[in-house]
């Protein structure tokens, strides 16, 4: 399986089929041209995680809870919130618990609250972890870390930060505190990870960070 991080939330699975999870918009950024996928899930219906438009090949969409089996994934969609709220200040968010070549990844989307017992034990053991650091419309690095604990995975793949020298003029903040938190060792990568259910274990509690 091949991991490639996108920017911002987004990354695509490479496995026997294609993944993508999140795509943003062009008010983030621009997405790899020709950029392809069987699938794509969106974890919510703003413009920098639902820009289905720039993933090409007519992939099928899933944006809602439920479990879907799809060229190769295992998919299963749990229902969260976009704040502490309830969903009363940005609504609803899903996270994506994907399973394939025996590695369970889940991506919290927007994530805006710890979880709860009932939403820990719905996701179960997980192998890679995406998740939310930078605040403000999400998680910060403090609340990060316990959902970190909560879930108790191999290996975590911050996003949804501000990568040092960004143009972008977004209230979030960078990486660095939530890295100096969890005190797990940090692994830069450029774009993609290649890893397996047999070499998985050689990362164990590291922080993978790409550099994008």
């Amino acid at each position: 399986m091949k991991i490639e991080y996108l920017g911002h939330s987004s990354y695509q699975i490479k496995s026997q089929s294609k993944l993508v999870l999140d795509p943003y918009g062009p008010q983030i950024g621009e997405l790899p041209a020709e950029l392809t996928a069987d699938v794509v899930t969106v974890s919510h219906q703003h413009f920098d995680h639902n820009y289905t438009d720039g993933v090409s090949d007519n992939p099928q969409i899933i944006d809602g809870p439920g479990e879907f089996s799809i060229k190769g994934f295992d998919i299963k969609g749990i229902k969260s919130f976009h704040d502490n709220e309830g969903g009363a200040k940005r609504g609803d968010n899903i996270i994506f618990c994907i399973s394939t070549e025996n590695i369970k990844l889940c991506h919290l989307g927007d994530l805006g609250h710890i979880l709860s017992a009932e939403q820990v034990q719905e996701i179960g053991n997980v192998d890679i972890l995406m998740i939310p650091v930078g605040g403000y419309y999400t998680i910060d690095a403090n609340e990060a870390v316990q959902v970190v604990r909560q879930i108790n995975p191999s290996i975590v793949m911050p996003m949804h930060f501000k990568p040092q020298g960004s143009p972008l003029q977004l209230p979030i903040e960078g990486v660095g505190n939530f890295n100096k938190l969890l005190g797990w060792d940090v692994i830069e990568r450029m774009d993609e990870l290649e890893i397996s259910g047999l070499t998985i274990d050689l990362l164990n509690k590291k922080i993978v960070i790409f550099k994008k």
